[in-house]
């Protein structure tokens, strides 16, 4: 048994950021383990705080006198000797904290003690009501509790049917009536259609076969749109309930969440835990719990379901991996296809990453032999790819059509309604207008927080903050010149729908973006009335572009191909290539061929090209030239050091004396560059003041270190005053 155990505790602060050693007292000796939460006593007051057992010792060779655990939080541990290990990977190489890392194993509001929900419930006893009860209030309770068992607690009996409360207690204290607990399960448990085990076809075969034997862990399969790269996902995990081991399947988007978990729940039944951000507190423990107590074999789930408690993993799927919802935006900043090669190789099980436009770096590290490539170039089912033809709006002006939708488009779009057939429409931009502007001065309405220009909403009849979220009413008057003169320019998702209501006023529309997709289960009824056939157009964002499988979508039409392409970012031609090829792969998934019409001003770049063409490899050898020579990544690292504040003066003071101090660290090392300081391309969000440092370069492991330890130091006066964010190979520099 030992004796000492190491913990992390509940506190935020840079300064307690270690292990601190504990002595274990003689009652918990048999009851401390690695993962489990207690209370210990901390600092001078010695207050009561949780923390969390990483390490556990037979002795304790220090000199300092070391205080006792007070006792245990939970019955289980939240996290294993697996986890410990990889809490301190994830420490190590996105430089955050212990607690950081600790917290994303531990589901929502556990660590502030919530427990699941309970519902007092009243019931009929075995007992016959006494002389003293056949009489008026007691037997019409008593009737009414006996024709609705086991509904109402007390208060809500008392309300609902007007009856008195006292007179409830009364028959609750004689035992003719019962207080009863009832745990209430707050996860899903609806029946889905079943959904038939098929029968693959010989690359899908081949992609399973080679999967099982192959002695290596890392996998991708790259498939083009609609290869049935689900099916094999299905093939693989049921494999592995057959060895009784467990999988994680991770979508990009909760937007695909209904209908995997349609489709897993249709073949394997309701076991299966659902895990992602539109879930309550409550469900979310509900679900992590189902998964500790080996309730389940299968979550599906966005990123953070690849941290949920499985003892025995056998398999983790990244579907479209290389979709930038996997890298997390808060501390730690982890990339869940990073997650999955740690897991997997911690506990030797299998990682299989999908994609029809794979990630450059992904890529790049097949190509290296690093990940087993896994090749599918054709549609499952013997589907035909669709026509897509480039649609140069340059020449459309010059033919005098000023409308959003080219004359090609629109055609198009005539003939699948008279056809009865579904059509799909994406813009990667919500709202109605993109931007407001005077057309006498030349002023530009932009947010007070946020260094970025409003977008004008028509349903809520306002300009809107996308960055920080606020709000003002729509102009009629320019503030600065004082003209009537405002007009609205640009197109979001809103513009789209009002456009066609205005030339197809009988065509059924959905609009699938943020403002349409707050709501719990707004995902789930946009969905699920599409694949009814409900509605004939969707118009959405990039919601729309990945994963959906929809039989009767024969045209996509993508109304501004360029949106991604000129954003000042060393992504975006790949962005470009992916958006294009994954909304384009929603058409003609069924008997029926389908077409997308590409609609661009940018019609010669090679990503645009590519895609039409549905050649990833022409676009990788192009963007791997491209990112040689200007020293990205899978090149090199970049290492993004971004301060913001309310003070701007403090801000650009603090970090020109980062520059200096790194420009002097990094004067001996030749084979890391440093870019800044200088204002980010998004100068203000939400109030601060935003710079930052890009380091470029092979950046090792101490180096990461040292830098972030410098950074801290040399902010500890005004740390108050200023945010520092430290991000590893960031999704984007914007």
């Amino acid at each position: 048994m030992y004796s000492y155990a190491g913990i992390v505790v509940n506190n935020s602060s840079l300064q307690v950021d270690r292990i601190f050693t504990y002595k274990i007292p003689e009652t918990l000796v048999n009851k401390i383990d690695i993962g489990i939460r207690v209370k210990v006593p901390f600092g001078m007051g010695n207050k009561k705080i949780d923390g969390f057992v990483l390490e556990l010792y037979d002795e304790y060779t220090g000199n300092t006198r070391i205080k006792e655990i007070s006792g245990i939080c939970d019955k289980f541990t939240l996290f294993t000797r697996d986890d410990v290990i990889l809490i301190k990977e994830m420490k190590s190489k996105y430089l955050s904290t212990y607690l950081e890392c600790i917290k994303v194993f531990i589901p929502t509001g556990i660590s502030s003690g919530m427990k699941n929900k309970t519902e007092i419930q009243v019931y009929t006893g075995e007992v016959e009501l006494s002389e003293k009860f056949q009489k008026e209030p007691y037997l019409s309770i008593y009737s009414i509790v006996k024709k609705n068992p086991g509904i109402y607690n007390k208060n809500a009996l008392a309300k609902k049917f007007n009856i008195s409360l006292s007179s409830i207690n009364t028959m609750i204290k004689h035992g003719f009536l019962a207080q009863k607990e009832n745990i209430v399960n707050r996860y899903n448990v609806r029946q889905y259609e079943k959904y038939s085990k098929k029968i693959l076809n010989g690359e899908q075969q081949n992609a399973v076969d080679t999967i099982l034997n192959s002695p290596k862990s890392v996998f991708l399969i790259h498939g083009v749109t609609g290869s049935g790269k689900t099916e094999i996902y299905m093939h693989l995990v049921s494999n592995m309930i057959e060895k009784n081991k467990e999988s994680i399947i991770l979508v990009p988007e909760i937007a695909l969440t209904p209908q995997m978990v349609e489709r897993f729940k249709g073949r394997f039944g309701k076991d299966i835990s659902v895990f992602h951000s539109k879930l309550s507190p409550g469900e979310r423990y509900d679900e992590w719990l189902r998964v500790k107590e080996g309730k389940v074999k299968v979550a599906i789930g966005a990123r953070s379901a690849i941290f949920l408690p499985f003892s025995n993993l056998g398999m983790i799927v990244i579907d479209e991996e290389h979709e930038g919802s996997y890298k997390s935006d808060s501390n730690p900043k982890y990339n869940a296809r990073e997650i999955g090669e740690m897991k997997c190789r911690i506990s030797n099980c299998k990682l299989i990453l999908g994609s029809a436009t794979p990630s450059v770096e992904t890529y790049y590290r097949c190509k290296n032999k690093d990940i087993e490539l896994i090749t599918i170039k054709n549609r499952a089912d013997n589907a035909i790819m669709p026509k897509i033809e480039i649609v140069d709006m340059r020449q459309e002006l010059l033919n005098n059509n000023k409308s959003m939708f080219s004359k090609k488009l629109y055609e198009s779009i005539e003939e699948r309604l008279n056809k009865k057939e579904q059509i799909i429409l994406f813009l990667n931009r919500r709202g109605f207008s993109t931007f407001v502007s005077c057309r006498k001065c030349g002023y530009v309405f932009k947010c007070d927080n946020c260094d970025i220009s409003l977008t004008y909403h028509r349903d809520e009849g306002k300009l809107v903050c996308h960055y920080c979220g606020s709000s003002r009413k729509s102009p009629s008057i320019c503030p600065e010149c004082g003209s009537k003169y405002v007009k609205y320019f640009g197109v979001g998702t809103e513009k789209i729908e009002q456009e066609i209501k205005k030339y197809f006023p009988e065509a059924r529309t959905l609009r699938m973006d943020f403002d349409t997709t707050r709501g719990k289960n707004s995902y789930e009824t946009i969905y699920n009335t599409f694949k009814e056939e409900k509605a004939d157009i969707l118009i959405g964002t990039q919601m729309v572009a990945k994963g959906l499988d929809f039989k009767n979508v024969t045209l996509v039409g993508i109304i501004a191909a360029d949106l991604s392409l000129n954003l000042p970012d060393f992504r975006s031609n790949e962005r470009t290539f992916q958006l294009i090829t994954q909304v384009s792969g929603r058409a003609g998934r069924g008997e029926k061929r389908g077409e997308v019409i590409v609609q661009t001003y940018s019609p010669e770049n090679y990503s645009i090209i590519c895609a039409t063409d549905n050649n990833y490899k022409g676009f990788y050898e192009e963007e791997i030239k491209v990112r040689n020579i200007m020293e990205y990544p899978p090149f090199v690292d970049l290492f993004l050091i971004n301060m913001s504040s309310k003070n701007e003066n403090i801000l650009i003071k603090s970090i020109q004396n980062v520059g200096i101090f790194l420009k002097n660290v990094l004067e001996k090392n030749d084979t890391i560059k440093m870019l800044g300081p200088c204002p980010c391309e998004i100068s203000k969000i939400k109030e601060f003041y935003r710079w930052q440092i890009i380091l470029k370069g092979n950046i090792e492991k101490e180096v990461k270190e040292k830098i972030r330890k410098l950074v801290y130091d040399l902010l500890k006066n005004v740390y108050n005053d200023i945010r520092v964010s430290i991000d590893v190979n960031p999704n984007s520099l914007l």
